[in-house]
């Protein structure tokens, strides 16, 4: 969901999903052929030297790729492989309205800020007016904030709020859990300078309502979602983002659970702090 560019979290709402179903055989061609004799005691040790002299020249031409996270990187550098892995670096030391902020002025802080603003952006507080405008105001630039409290004000309307389920103020019914969740799944910098960076986070989304007779069952989404950040007010702060769907993974075969467990499960499992 995009503030910037869809009308509410509507687009959550599509229930199809396309599922593909394996063959039953093996993809490969079947088990693999047995060879007709061992090889000889030599043929192994020469492999095996081969094999670990590969893997140190491989080692060696890795080079010193710290650069990369240097504030005054070059914004025109095309993107690189950038592996879902912990820093090692504490994101932030504090949090307004249990949003953090204060992020890092680096790749990494633009990475951490672009994931965790996905994580509010992507909560039940957009539903709500009051907690909508305080988090708009929060991770926007102030320009683009003010304008984006009209338009969801004028998109989050009582009849969209009751597509999903909820009444007027973005409540759901009684004994019924409204879920709204997204988990980045990796972020990747596409841009850098000192003062904007561009950065996507793929995640995946749930919404819907979880209860009895409810029309709208929890489901899940893959998407991506790019932000444009700005270095505002000594925090990075969003001045435009877009979505689109996918990357998706193949639907597995686990069994759907219940409204009950899915309720729980919200209840239960509470989210995190997300850090490069």
């Amino acid at each position: 969901m995009s503030p910037a560019d869809e009308q509410g979290y509507s687009d959550y709402g599509d229930t199809g999903h396309t599922r593909t179903r394996l063959p039953d055989n093996d993809p490969y061609g079947g088990a693999p052929r047995r060879p007709t004799r061992s090889p000889s005691r030599g043929l192994i040790t020469v492999v095996g030297v081969v094999v670990l002299l590969i893997a140190a020249i491989a080692f060696a031409n890795r080079g010193d790729h710290s650069s990369a996270d240097s504030p005054t990187a070059s914004s025109h550098k095309p993107p690189t492989t950038d592996p879902t892995a912990a820093s090692g670096t504490r994101p932030v030391q504090t949090k307004t309205m249990g949003i953090p902020t204060g992020f890092a002025h680096s790749e990494q802080g633009a990475q951490s800020a672009a994931s965790n603003y996905a994580v509010a952006l992507g909560s039940t507080d957009m539903f709500k007016k009051d907690s909508r405008q305080r988090l708009l105001s929060l991770v926007y630039v102030p320009d683009v904030a003010a304008r984006l409290q009209g338009e969801m004000d004028r998109s989050y309307t009582a009849d969209f709020l009751a597509t999903m389920g909820l009444d007027a103020n973005g409540n759901p019914p009684k004994g019924s859990t409204f879920v709204a969740r997204v988990t980045p799944v990796g972020a990747t910098v596409q841009t850098y300078t000192d003062n904007a960076a561009k950065v996507a986070v793929w995640y995946v989304g749930l919404i819907g309502m979880a209860g009895n007779g409810s029309t709208d069952p929890v489901t899940s989404t893959w998407k991506t979602w790019t932000f444009d950040l700005r270095w505002s007010d000594g925090d990075w702060k969003i001045a435009a983002d877009t979505q689109k769907n996918g990357p998706s993974p193949v639907p597995g075969d686990d069994p759907a659970a219940t409204s009950d467990q899915i309720s729980k499960a919200i209840e239960e499992y509470g989210g995190f702090t997300y850090a490069r």
